[in-house]
């Protein structure tokens, strides 16, 4: 039997990128999702995000792997509609297992250059959506004796990093929000647990305001340009990891193997971690 047969998973960030692939992975592995984005641009946010036909797409293979799959279009800084989102997910299934609080943003600037709306932006969507996520989730798992939380932190909330001081903070928040909730739901047959991503290949890293950030001196830098920059941020040498190299962390901690798991911080970081206290 596949490992999470007769599991429902909500996945926030689902239309593609990480939570696409978390979502595919699960779906192979049996279990029915809840593919959850808010399909829309944001206003400080450098680059498109993802669009209702994203989403859409990733129902398509989802159900092409042979689960059940329902999209809901919400945006996690919206508490009441997290909350009817996970009320629905319960009204269909009966019950909600795993969540995966993987929407993300980021955008640039210099702590003292960084205007009220970046902040604000980064803050709530970061950190302030997964703590809706989170509040919204836990409580039928709760009551149901078993859950798998699982919050998309970042290397960039395992130390400081130039230009991103705002999603630093954001992302160190949801660490320790985390480490919280696992205490807080410890012995309730639930698991909370954060991954640390470095580097991921998404469309979050694939654009040009981001290219720009890593070679000022280039004009319209391209993906080949930029590489060995990227690859320069870490001991590996990678310029980027694979989303499959996130959801290998994530299917781990979602499994009955990670049962006494929880509270922890597993960084994807391509040998960066080396260098951390």
């Amino acid at each position: 039997m596949p490992q999470f047969e007769g599991k429902v998973a909500l996945i926030t960030g689902a239309a593609r990128g990480q939570g696409r692939a978390h979502a595919l992975a699960l779906a192979e592995g049996g279990a029915t999702i809840i593919a959850l984005d808010c399909c829309s641009d944001v206003e400080t946010i450098p680059y498109p995000l993802a669009r209702t036909e994203d989403l859409n797409e990733t129902k398509f293979l989802v159900e092409e792997a042979g689960s059940r799959c329902i999209t809901i279009e919400v945006d996690t800084r919206d508490s009441t509609g997290m909350r009817a989102a996970v009320s629905r997910s319960i009204a269909e299934f009966g019950r909600l297992d795993i969540c995966i609080a993987n929407a993300g943003v980021v955008s640039f600037g210099k702590i003292t250059d960084l205007t009220d709306a970046q902040w604000s932006t980064m803050i709530d969507i970061n950190l302030t959506g997964v703590f809706n996520t989170l509040r919204a989730a836990a409580p039928p798992m709760i009551e149901q004796g078993f859950g798998r939380i699982i919050t998309v932190a970042s290397m960039g909330g395992r130390a400081g990093t130039p230009n991103l001081g705002h999603y630093s903070a954001a992302k160190w928040g949801v660490i320790g929000l985390t480490k919280t909730l696992a205490l807080e739901t410890a012995g309730s047959g639930i698991t909370a647990n954060t991954v640390c991503p470095g580097t991921v290949s998404t469309d979050m890293v694939h654009n040009q305001a981001m290219y720009s950030l890593f070679a000022p001196d280039i004009d319209n830098p391209t993906k080949e340009q930029v590489a060995s920059r990227y690859a320069g941020l870490n001991p590996m040498r990678a310029p980027w990891s694979d989303t499959s190299d996130v959801t290998a962390a994530v299917l781990y901690l979602a499994s009955d193997q990670a049962r006494h798991v929880s509270g922890t911080t597993l960084e994807i970081s391509a040998g960066v971690s080396a260098r951390l206290p």
